[in-house]
Order: C-alpha cells, then sequence, then structure tokens
C-alpha cells in the first residue's frame, strides 16, 4: 500500500499509522511497538528540527590503505515534548549527517515535563516532574528541575538537547570528560530517557522488551 508519497509501510506500526489508526507519536510510542520506519516520524512530527552537535573524522587502517570517515552526532526534536539521538557514519559529511538524523527519528523519545521545582507552580510544562541523570563513557550528567523563567543553566551541547525536547528551565551538573561533546550529548539524552522509561505503560515495556 502507497501512500501516494512513495512510502510503502513494512511494519505494523507503519500501516497503522498510514491507515489512520495511529494519529499522534504519543500514541504510536504507547502501542509498544519498535519503531523501525523515519516515516513514521515524518507524519507524526512533522514540525521536527535538528541540530548537528559534533562532526569527527575518523581514520582506521585497512588492507587496501588508510580509510576515512564522519562521524556525525545529531539531536532530533520537535521542542514540544519530544526528542531523539544519534551518531551516523559516512565516507561524505552530508551522509554522515542524514544517517545520523535518520536514526534519531527512530529513537524519539516522549519526555514528560512538568514544574517538579518547590519555587514553582504546579501544573507547568516548562521543566522536569523530578531530578534525572544518564551516563555515557565518563560522562555523567544530572538534570534537576528549576522554576519558570530560570533558563537552562547548561553547557551548550546539553542545552540543544533540553532546547528541542521543549525543556525551558533546569539547573544541570555534568561530571568526567565533558569535553567529549558525543559522551556529554548521550549522557544528556539518557537522562531523559530514564525519565521517559519511568512513565512507559508495563504492558508497552513487555511489548519492547519480545520485540527485541
Amino acid at each position: 500500500m502507497s501512500n501516494g508519497n512513495g512510502w510503502e509501510p513494512k511494519t505494523r506500526l507503519g500501516r497503522m499509522v498510514l491507515d489512520g489508526d495511529v494519529t499522534d507519536m504519543g500514541q504510536a510510542l504507547e502501542t509498544g511497538l519498535p519503531l523501525k520506519e523515519p516515516e513514521v516520524v515524518d507524519r507524526l512530527l512533522p514540525n521536527l528540527e535538528d541540530d548537528v552537535l559534533d562532526i569527527n573524522m575518523v581514520q582506521r587502517m585497512t588492507d587496501s590503505g588508510r580509510r576515512v570517515k564522519f562521524r556525525c552526532s545529531v539531536v532530533v526534536g520537535n521542542k514540544d515534548g519530544y526528542v531523539g539521538y544519534a551518531e551516523g557514519r559516512d565516507d561524505q559529511v552530508g551522509g554522515a549527517i542524514q544517517k545520523a538524523i535518520e536514526v534519531a527519528k527512530l529513537n524519539i523519545i516522549a519526555v514528560p515535563r512538568g514544574s517538579g521545582s518547590w519555587e514553582d507552580r504546579p501544573g507547568g510544562v516548562n521543566s522536569l516532574m523530578r531530578r534525572t541523570t544518564g551516563k555515557a563513557g565518563s560522562v555523567k550528567v544530572e538534570i534537576m528541575p528549576a522554576p519558570r523563567g530560570l533558563g537552562l543553566a547548561a553547557a551548550p551541547t546539553v542545552r540543544s538537547v533540553l532546547e528541542l525536547a521543549g525543556i525551558e528551565d533546569a539547573w544541570t551538573k555534568s561530571h568526567g570528560n565533558t569535553r567529549t561533546t558525543v559522551n556529554l550529548a548521550k549522557a544528556t539524552y539518557k537522562a531523559l530517557e530514564n525519565v521517559s522509561q519511568s512513565r512507559t505503560p508495563q504492558r508497552a515495556r513487555e511489548v519492547q522488551q519480545e520485540a527485541r
């Protein structure tokens, strides 16, 4: 089945989106079905933005000589509760960026926002409901709820991830080799993922485990 734009879903979730049985990303994630087609995200989050956080040239020796590739780390989000992160490699910078964006779409998570600071009024969605931490390599990132108007007290890389997730106010701390952009971004994403998983329904978690 084609949608007129050339997309022919190959997964159950893709067919559900194309048929109109799933109409928003929250509903798609709630099904617990694996997200394997970036077109699903394109359809459900048409206003998705991306930010290239880091581009590195990677060299390795092969039988045919030295081979050079580019590694890019990218974050995507709609600035309204959905964010994804990934890295991509390719012989060309453009190809590496595109690969990272496509995979980041498949890593989209829903970030439960709130006003968890004791200094803030309840009912807002400007920050997080509780403190969370994430770790990648030697880097550990801690994100804490902050009152409205504080802004993002964070390093540029952490701020980029939080902004695309729709977090407007937060205190953050980072430990380890924070000059490594990839691990800093990944640790920030994992911190948000930890909050997201704590809100995932039990049945969805079971389906996700079965799909692995």
